[in-house]
């Protein structure tokens, strides 16, 4: 059996400590420092077994903008994340059809003559 080689054991352990730290500031483990780990929008509540299900979500929708008191942030469920940002598309009509691209209206009606069916007499 061989000897651990110390300072590669001391950097390896540096290094974990540094990446640690790197993580501790990354602004999702500071918004789950500030905030109760709960969804905002659908009060679910969230453990360390099911954590990675809860998002950090940007009110301004700038991931650029993450100031420390965590103003900008809010902790939502994958699924209500994922609602917020379909309703933010459709409100800035980002993926909506231009409307030279929208489909033509239809010529038919297939209910054009259904009034009249359905006044006819019973026998």
């Amino acid at each position: 059996m061989t000897t651990p080689d110390q300072a590669r054991l001391d950097r390896i352990v540096a290094e974990a400590r540094r990446n640690a730290e790197q993580r501790a500031n990354d602004y999702r483990e500071r918004a789950l420092k500030l905030y109760p780990w709960v969804c905002g929008r659908c009060a679910r509540e969230f453990t360390r077994a099911n954590l990675q299900e809860l998002t950090v979500h940007h009110r301004n929708h700038n991931h650029d903008d993450n100031p420390a008191d965590g103003s900008n942030w809010e902790l939502l469920c994958v699924y209500c994340h994922d609602n917020e940002h379909s309703r933010q598309g459709d409100y800035t009509g980002v993926g909506a059809l231009e409307a030279e691209d929208k489909p033509a209206a239809a010529r038919s009606s297939p209910f054009a003559g259904l009034g009249s069916l359905l006044k006819r007499e019973k026998p």
